[in-house]
């Protein structure tokens, strides 16, 4: 295992570059609902993001770093982590049948209040009555966005939460191994897992895609993940996260720009006033946290 590159001070150079990342990720996104909305199961589409994503992975880092990129400092977290994040985008392709690009963005950006009460019980940190207040009024804005005691309920809402718990985890566990293994072998571990356990069901339920468009889009989905997770990384050392944190927000401003071209499906104004309680909530937190750290 190689190891993990010091971290840099080039802040605007890391914002430009979660600029770019984040689009690539709604693209992502975007991408998938047109797959499984053409009829490929959410599972195949899954698997060919994460088999183009684990080539990609290997055709990168093998030449230079060997099969040490293989070998995890803790093996076991990065299994559980590569779970939590193919079984994560398994719920959100599968929801994206059926729910709007925007809504399914904007459930998502509750993971940071998610993760900040994860944090607790699995990193130790401590929590405090701010917190989890700010918690509990995002979740105010997810339940305005589900709205789950109308009859417009969609139960596929479901796979969006089940998304966001997932992803959740996810993070959390790589916060718990950052400084423990290195890009490589963190993002080999992850890809690596999920295709393996994807391969079978995937295999079982196989649609052939239509055509050339449709193949290029499922290699163009893993090319993307595999650059954006690289890029991500990169960003992430050349500023911290305390300060980079607010930018995952921008993904509303490309879903809905994406979701109305693509789809013809503009964001509702339920899905937008949930997800302003939910950005609120999450902003709160990224000052609180920021105000604790200068000791302010």
């Amino acid at each position: 295992m190689t190891a993990p590159r010091p971290r840099e001070n080039r802040a605007g150079l890391a914002v430009a570059t979660l600029l770019v990342v984040f689009a690539m990720f709604t693209s992502m996104d975007t991408i998938a609902k047109w797959l499984v909305t053409a009829g490929l199961p959410a599972i195949q589409v899954a698997f060919l993001r994460y088999a183009v994503h684990f080539v990609a992975i290997l055709v990168a880092y093998l030449p230079g770093s060997g099969l040490s990129i293989l070998r995890s400092n803790a093996p076991g977290i990065e299994v559980l982590r590569g779970v939590m994040l193919f079984a994560s985008t398994v719920f959100n392709f599968a929801a994206l049948v059926y729910l709007p690009l925007t809504l399914t963005t904007s459930i998502f950006f509750a993971a940071p209040l998610l993760l900040a009460l994860m944090s607790v019980p699995i990193l130790g940190d401590p929590v405090g009555p701010r917190r989890l207040v700010a918690s509990g009024v995002g979740f105010l804005g997810v339940l305005v966005i589900t709205a789950p005691w109308e009859a417009t309920f969609h139960w596929a809402m479901l796979y969006s939460l089940a998304a966001l718990t997932g992803a959740s985890i996810y993070f959390v566990l790589t916060r718990k191994i950052a400084g423990v293994d290195d890009n490589p072998t963190a993002q080999v571990f992850a890809s690596g897992i999920a295709t393996l356990a994807l391969a079978p069901p995937a295999a079982w339920v196989w649609v052939q895609p239509s055509g050339a468009l449709d193949w290029g889009l499922a290699l163009l989905l893993g090319s993307l993940g595999a650059l954006g997770h690289s890029l991500l990384t990169r960003a992430y050392r050349w500023a911290e996260a305390s300060v980079l944190a607010p930018l995952i927000y921008v993904q509303i401003l490309y879903a809905s720009a994406l979701s109305w071209i693509v789809f013809a499906e503009p964001p509702s104004a339920r899905t937008l006033l949930g997800a302003s309680i939910i950005i609120g909530s999450g902003l709160y937190l990224w000052w609180r946290e920021r105000s604790l750290k200068s000791g302010s």
